[in-house]
Parts: C-alpha cells; sequence; structure tokens
C-alpha cells in the first residue's frame, strides 16, 4: 500500500528498524499514529472549509435576491 506525505504529497516509504514512515520528497518522519493524526486534521480542516464556502454561497444568493 503506498501511502502519501500529509506535507507535500510526496510517497512514503516504511523504515522498519525505526518503525518510522519517511517522504521520499520532502524527508517528513510519522510514526503510524502522527500519520494518522495528521490525515484527520487535514481531513477536518477540508470539511470546515467545505462548510464556510457553502454558508458564503448560501448568503450569498439570499443577498441577491432581495435586491
Amino acid at each position: 500500500m503506498v501511502r502519501y506525505c500529509p506535507e507535500c504529497g510526496g510517497e512514503l516509504y516504511y523504515d522498519p528498524p525505526m518503525r518510522i514512515y519517511v517522504c521520499r520528497s520532502c524527508g517528513s518522519a510519522y510514526t503510524h499514529q502522527e500519520l494518522i493524526d495528521a490525515w484527520r486534521k487535514i481531513r477536518q480542516q477540508s470539511v470546515e472549509e467545505d462548510r464556510r464556502k457553502r454558508l458564503q454561497r448560501e448568503y450569498l444568493r439570499w443577498w441577491l435576491s432581495k435586491k
């Protein structure tokens, strides 16, 4: 299974002796739990951004309909 770096999107490889994932592009290193937490944080930010954009569109529709 190929995993991707949350920082740059580069390919991660697993280093068994160190028990970490290392990015081939930027050199970031993550434990399994850190990797899960990083992706969870990115996903949450994406959900919040989508919600904010949806609210802006709804407000704009409302504002334009009143004119």
